[in-house]
């Protein structure tokens, strides 16, 4: 049983406002994609490394890895129109590669901060349930919206989990769902992910830790908070 990374690095990352997409920005003289690869290139439990890339950087993306040490990328796949169809050309190209039983994890190319812990733990939970997400509680109050501009309705926060990324799936259940979701029309819509599809496809869902560090690089004031990062773990981990 292997563990494969699927870093979903496809899009554009208009929201940013930059010349270049958001994974390849440097910070300190890396790209912020780099830093998300190095968290899974010195994590022991994960074997390989597959990467689903805009088009026009996959050079650009080789030349970065060799020079940044990430020998566990084996893969470069292209990105789709969108997100879903991003993440199933990655788990489409690994049929052939992949046993029924290999872990494979989901990651956002632009969550940089991935936590050792919570990544070991999202892989030994989907070696034993199946599948795992990352997942924290909710903290603060949710309502309902009623009529635009008032509520009479709330949703008690105790009910509730954030998820994101990293999350595990095998391989076989992983492949099963892409192909039903796109031959159905499933699950693969707006800000559908893999998480969401899995759900209206009639999957359980089994929760993983979290970390409040894992943030998602969207706009100028995430890359700052980035940055803030770094600095503020910079003798801890940073090497």
């Amino acid at each position: 049983m292997r563990t494969i990374a699927v870093i979903i690095a496809g899009g554009s990352g208009a929201r940013m406002g930059q010349d270049i997409p958001k994974q390849f920005i440097n910070v300190y003289d890396k790209p912020v994609l780099i830093y998300t690869l190095e968290g899974f290139q010195k994590h022991p439990l994960i074997d390989a490394i597959e990467v689903v890339c805009l088009e026009g950087w996959h050079d650009i993306l080789r030349a970065y890895a060799k020079q940044f040490g990430i020998d566990k990328l084996q893969w470069i796949v292209s990105g789709g129109e969108t997100g879903q169809e991003s993440i199933r050309n990655g788990v489409y190209n690994l049929e052939g590669k992949a046993e029924a039983d290999d872990i494979i994890i989901v990651h956002d190319g632009i969550r940089p901060l991935v936590d050792e812990t919570v990544l070991t733990d999202v892989i030994l939970k989907a070696r034993e349930y199946g599948n795992a997400v990352t997942s924290l509680p909710y903290n603060e109050q949710i309502f309902v919206v009623d009529d635009e501009k008032s509520t009479v309705k709330y949703i008690p926060r105790e009910t509730l989990r954030r998820v994101s990324t990293p999350q595990g799936y095998r391989f076989d259940l992983l492949d099963e769902k892409y192909h039903e979701a796109f031959e159905k029309g499933v699950g693969i819509r707006g800000s559908a992910y893999t998480n969401t599809m899995m759900v209206e496809l009639g999957v359980r869902l089994y929760f993983a830790a979290g970390s409040d560090k894992n943030i998602k690089l969207t706009t100028k004031d995430d890359l700052e908070m980035f940055k803030a990062y770094l600095k503020s773990d910079k003798d801890n981990w940073l090497k």
